[in-house]
């Protein structure tokens, strides 16, 4: 038991982080499932008045997937505040658990809501999307309680990196439980895996480590936090201090433009790749999917780089980081667009150090959230989701204001200098802005200090 109490907050972070793929591989699934669906002649519908035949019921329009997809955005974006009130008043635990509760009784009605009507089945989606609001609320607050302060980056590289983790499982398990059992299983098997992982959340996690742990642990945990920083449960979140902070607002600005770099990249990627690179399809799926899974580990071990190299400063090291994954980004983005079609290898090079790069963001802007937030990192960090979702939106607003052919290098050059341009002035701001310091609306009062654990007289 001393074994595993000693360690125990890397048990939590690995539950933690099941639970962070399921609640975002259950709406996941439904992009994949697309493609087994419009096969599905179970149910058919002739209410398209250029077919001169019945077509599946589940083979959707451009128009309706478009729809589905922003039924989840618009479950994260209502969700998100009133989810982070909750974390804020009841802690965690059963806060999270009752988001994947949610998430997975929504996933198994996707099948009945699909064949019943559409309105339906965007009913399932918003409240897909309303767990989703939890994923990044449950990060940050996962990191406050249980994150000891030299362990903040490899906390956030390790948990933030579920979304392209549970991208490239349910693509690989959806395929073959598709083919060999059916479309509607992938969501059945989906909830399933989901109602385990949020069971052994229930078992594991706690809002007081103090409950689970060693007291070296505890110790560790709690090193250099102040009496304010342990308190997250039912306190008052000064909210005007925060949405006034530059700080907090450079960080939201960063995250904001990542976000809206990322969600490109996932969305019109495969389109730059077949139109403008002229790659076949089978090649943009591998190429793409090698562009996004290879630099998955740089997450975790830029997080340990950032934590344990002592040899510079905090915010220096943050600075560092943050000027590869938001302005480096952005001027390469700017690059990719003057890239010759004749050499669409280096594009798919330089797409593979685009999300290389974009890995380090969580010793950037994510720990200047943390570690200036402190308790209170948890509402900077879940709004950083809510951020995401109204990339969503603009995002291909963007597009479909200047992209008016799929087949124009310079309209889509257009787009890239624009998202890049956004990237490189954030950054800018976030070198004159970002500190590694807590600010004075997370301590008692201005004059406390910060509370060193390690120097107990009763430590051995």
């Amino acid at each position: 038991m001393s074994i595993i109490s000693n360690k125990y907050r890397v048990l939590v972070v690995f539950i933690g982080f099941l639970c962070l793929v399921s609640v975002c591989s259950n709406y996941v699934v439904m992009n994949f499932t697309f493609i087994c669906m419009k096969n599905d002649m179970s149910f058919t519908r002739d209410d398209r008045g250029n077919e001169t035949s019945p077509v599946s019921l589940f083979d959707y329009t451009p128009n309706e997937k478009k729809y589905i997809m922003w039924a989840v955005a618009a479950g994260t974006i209502i969700g998100t505040f009133p989810v982070n009130y909750v974390f804020v008043r009841f802690g965690g635990r059963w806060t999270f658990f009752l988001a994947g509760v949610i998430s997975v009784i929504a996933t198994t009605l996707i099948p009945l809501a699909a064949q019943t009507s559409f309105h339906a089945l965007l009913a399932a989606r918003f409240c897909q999307g309303l767990a989703f609001a939890a994923d990044f609320a449950a990060i940050g607050l996962l990191t406050v309680r249980w994150a000891p302060l030299s362990e903040t980056a490899i906390f956030l590289g390790a948990l933030t990196s579920f979304t392209n983790f549970s991208s490239v499982l349910t693509n690989a398990v959806s395929g073959a439980i598709c083919e060999g059992f059916g479309w509607r299983t992938a969501f059945y098997a989906h909830a399933v895996m989901g109602s385990v992982f949020f069971i052994l959340w229930a078992i594991v996690y706690n809002d007081d480590p103090e409950k689970k742990v060693s007291a070296d642990e505890l110790r560790k945990i709690r090193k250099n936090k102040s009496e304010q920083h342990l308190k997250t449960k039912n306190v008052e979140v000064p909210y005007r201090k925060l949405l006034t902070s530059p700080i907090v607002l450079c960080v939201w600005l960063n995250a904001f433009a990542e976000m809206s770099i990322i969600v490109f990249l996932h969305t019109y990627a495969p389109i730059f790749f077949n139109r403008i690179l002229k790659f076949s399809v089978a090649q943009t799926g591998f190429l793409l999917a090698l562009s996004v899974f290879i630099p998955l580990p740089l997450k975790l071990v830029g997080g340990i780089i950032s934590d344990k190299a002592k040899c510079f400063s905090e915010r220096g090291k943050m600075l560092f980081f943050n000027t590869i994954s938001v302005g480096l980004v952005g001027v390469l983005l700017g690059c990719l667009g003057f890239i010759p079609q004749s050499l669409h290898y280096v594009s798919v090079v330089l797409f593979s150090v685009i999300f290389s790069c974009l890995c380090l963001n969580v010793a950037g802007f994510y720990k200047c959230a943390t570690l200036h937030t402190r308790q209170f990192a948890h509402v900077v960090i879940s709004t950083i989701q809510w951020m995401k979702s109204v990339a969503l939106i603009t995002g291909p607003a963007l597009v479909a204001a200047i992209v008016k052919n799929e087949e124009s290098v310079g309209q889509w050059r257009t787009v890239l200098c624009i998202l890049g341009g956004i990237m490189f002035v954030a950054n800018i701001l976030a070198l004159c802005v970002f500190t590694d310091k807590p600010a004075e609306y997370t301590m008692a009062d201005a004059n406390e200090k910060t509370v060193k654990y390690e120097v107990n007289a009763e430590e051995p």
